[in-house]
């Protein structure tokens, strides 16, 4: 579940109804082998470097088709099995907690995370609790979590340190498993979530916004001024679910930091930075140029997992950086560069959207890699 949360600003151009970051293939021969590597210099934030090679299709040594083998008929379904009950253990939480509750209407968004009582101290409880379960299913029997060393001595007053957003980099659709385990926050989802069987109630217990991806209509703007007002009610009111953001707007190998969208910015509230390193030695969680059925089963068919976290301090916003959202984003996205040791990348969803039709054989090599050096 890829969240590719899009400038909740952006217009389209006049005249078009396409979506203005699809990349204008134009080249009329497949992509030679020079042509790959050169890809992989110019899209580097996309590129996969553990043992199943570039969209988990590379040819494995015998020992690890051994390793893989037996996983696969031991590990995977125990884990299936296991992860398919907690999801509807929690699902059962959620439809009993909603019961006689009407849920929370407005702007066409539909949600039960403005409800109080023990109601959503279960749902919030059990939801977190839950999650974590999930994630030691998966394999991340420990999570080390970190708070910025170069920051420490930069404390705020305790009542000033509630921020409104919480930003992250974008790895890996675990990303949101984590989250939901440490401060069950509401995303931005495809309308379509709501609608899913199971997932459908929790993530409107998580108070997720939804947004129509397939087209950028009137509406869009509308679920920006959404964001804007949960960012500044999660602020103002601490009993107010905190929402949660990728502005980078789509996943990467976890080594690099994409432009931010500055849809997290625009209510001028203090953001919480987060930083999330996935290690590994044979399979990378990340989700980037590989299938998302080939990667559940790489990971389910992996005995441990790796994630690392990085908190920051809770970041407060100058006057300038709050009469310039662009300013805001550059500022948090550079420190967050710089505390996680990641490498700064000015690509976005077009050019992996480019990489991932030469990787597939769409005969499309797109001229932009060329302009990419100018």
């Amino acid at each position: 579940m890829e969240s590719e949360l899009k400038d909740l600003n952006s217009k389209p151009p006049n005249g078009s109804s396409a979506r203005d970051d699809r990349p204008l293939l134009k080249s009329e021969s497949l992509a030679s082998a020079d042509s790959i590597a050169e890809m992989e210099k110019k899209f580097a934030a996309y590129v996969r470097r553990d043992i199943y090679g570039t969209m988990g299709r590379g040819e494995l040594p015998p020992k690890e088709k051994l390793l893989l083998g037996f996983a696969l008929v031991t590990l995977l379904p125990i884990r299936v099995l296991l992860a398919f009950t907690v999801l509807l253990f929690y699902y059962l939480i959620c439809r009993v907690c909603t019961l006689f509750y009407a849920p929370n209407r407005e702007d066409e968004q539909e949600d039960y995370a403005h409800m109080s009582g023990w109601r959503r101290a279960v749902i919030v409880s059990c939801g977190r609790a839950l999650s974590r379960v999930m994630l030691f299913i998966f394999g991340f029997y420990w999570i080390p979590e970190s708070n910025s060393a170069s920051q420490e001595d930069k404390q705020q007053p305790e009542e000033s340190d509630r921020p409104g957003v919480i930003i992250s980099n974008h790895v890996s659709y675990l990303d949101i498993l984590y989250h939901m385990s440490s401060s069950f926050p509401s995303f931005v989802a495809k309308k379509s979530v709501a609608r899913l069987p199971l997932v459908g109630l929790i993530s409107k217990c998580l108070g997720c916004v939804y947004v129509q991806r397939e087209s950028k209509s009137s509406d869009f703007k509308g679920v920006s001024a959404i964001v804007t007002d949960r960012i500044r009610e999660a602020h103002q009111n601490e009993s107010a679910p905190l929402m949660m953001l990728f502005p980078e707007g789509t996943t990467t190998n976890g080594e690099f930091l994409l432009p931010f969208k500055t849809g997290g910015f625009l209510a001028k509230a203090p953001v919480l930075p987060v930083i999330l390193r996935y290690h590994y030695q044979r399979f990378s969680p990340a989700w980037d140029s590989i299938s998302g059925v080939r990667h559940v089963i790489f990971l389910l068919c992996q005995f441990v997992n790796f994630i690392e976290v990085i908190r920051l301090p809770v970041y407060h916003p100058s006057q300038q950086e709050m009469d310039d959202p662009k300013l805001y984003a550059n500022n948090v996205r550079r420190l967050m560069a710089s505390e996680g040791n990641l490498t700064l990348s000015d690509i976005g969803l077009a050019e992996k959207r480019t990489y991932h039709a030469a990787l597939n054989g769409n005969n499309s090599l797109p001229s932009v890699l060329h302009q990419k050096d100018e």
